[in-house]
C-alpha cells in the first residue's frame, strides 16, 4: 500500500477506485483516511487540511496522520504541497522536488518537539538521521513519471518548513535565503520528521504557486496565485497517479536511519 498526503486545492483524489472512508485510532488522535485502489495500486489517502479546508496548518495532527498510514501498511508516501518559492531565479507553475529539509525549531503545530519518542524508556526510542528527508528513489520515479506525462520539474532543491497559519515576514523571508531554502510551505517538515521515525520512505513533491514576501519587487498578484492554485488541482493528481503506477509492488529502499535505544 502507497500512502497519499495532499493539501491545499486538492481535497479529493481523482481516479480514486474502491473507496472506503476510514476512522484510524492512534495514539495521538483518530485520523481520517479514504482507503482505495488508483491505477491498480492500493492506496491510503489523507487530505490533510481536510474536505473543506476545515484544518489550517496550525490545527493538522500530524502524528495521527503518520501513524495512521503505518498501520493501514502504508511501505512510502507519497506528499504533495503547494508552495511559496523563496528562490527567485525559479519561475512560478512548476513542480519542485527536494533533497535537503530546513526545519530547525523541530516543533509541533501546538509546540510540541516533533517527534514520536515521547516518554522515557520507550521501546524503539532513538535519534533519526539522514542525508535527505526525502526519498532519491521515489523522486527518480516521480521524474520519470513527468517525462511520461510531460510535466516539467525542479529537482534537487531544499524545503523549508515554517510556521502558520500567517505567511512570512520580508526579514524571515531574507533568513531563508540565507539557508539557502528553494520554496516553503506550513506543514511538510513533520510529515517528513516522524514518516522518517517509522522508517517510511517520504517523497515531498511541491508546486510554487506565488513568491515569498519580498521575493519579487512586487507581490505575487491574487489572480496569478489562484490561476496557480487551480493548475495545480490538475497537474498534482496526474503525476500522483504517474509516480504510484510507477512504484511496482517491490519494497522502496529508506534511505535514512535511526539509532534506536531497545
Amino acid at each position: 500500500m502507497i500512502g497519499i498526503i495532499t493539501g491545499s486545492g486538492l481535497y479529493d483524489l481523482p481516479g480514486l477506485e474502491k473507496a472506503e472512508t476510514k476512522s484510524v485510532e492512534t495514539p495521538y488522535g483518530q485520523a481520517g483516511v479514504v482507503v482505495g485502489v488508483l491505477d491498480g495500486r492500493e492506496v491510503a489517502f489523507i487530505a490533510r487540511h481536510g474536505a473543506n479546508h476545515d484544518y489550517l496548518s496550525n490545527l493538522i495532527n500530524h502524528r495521527a496522520n503518520i501513524y495512521a498510514l503505518r498501520e493501514l501498511g502504508a511501505r512510502a508516501i507519497v506528499a504533495t504541497s503547494v508552495m511559496g518559492v523563496v528562490d527567485g531565479s525559479l519561475e512560478l507553475a512548476h513542480v519542485l522536488l527536494f533533497d535537503d529539509l530546513y526545519f530547525p525549531d523541530n516543533r509541533l503545530p501546538g509546540g510540541e518537539s516533533c517527534t514520536f519518542f515521547t516518554e522515557a524508556g520507550q521501546p524503539r526510542r532513538g535519534h533519526y538521521m539522514f542525508g535527505s528527508p526525502f526519498s532519491a528513489a521515489m523522486a527518480s520515479i516521480a521524474l520519470r513519471a513527468a517525462g511520461d506525462i510531460g510535466i516539467s520539474v525542479v529537482g534537487g532543491g531544499t524545503y523549508g518548513h515554517v510556521n502558520g497559519p500567517r505567511f512570512n515576514s520580508k526579514a524571515e523571508i531574507r533568513r531563508l535565503q540565507v539557508a539557502g531554502v528553494t520554496a516553503i510551505s506550513q506543514t511538510c517538515g513533520p510529515e517528513a520528521v516522524l514518516a522518517g521515525e517509522l522508517e517510511i520512505p517520504y517523497l515531498l513533491v511541491g508546486f510554487g504557486i506565488d513568491y515569498a514576501n519580498g521575493v519579487s519587487r512586487e507581490p505575487t498578484p491574487i489572480e496569478t496565485l489562484d490561476r496557480n492554485l487551480n493548475l495545480a488541482s490538475k497537474v498534482m493528481p496526474e503525476l500522483i497517479t504517474g509516480t504510484v503506477a510507477l512504484l511496482g509492488p517491490e519494497n522502496i529502499p529508506f534511505e535514512g536511519f535511526v539509532y534506536r535505544f531497545e
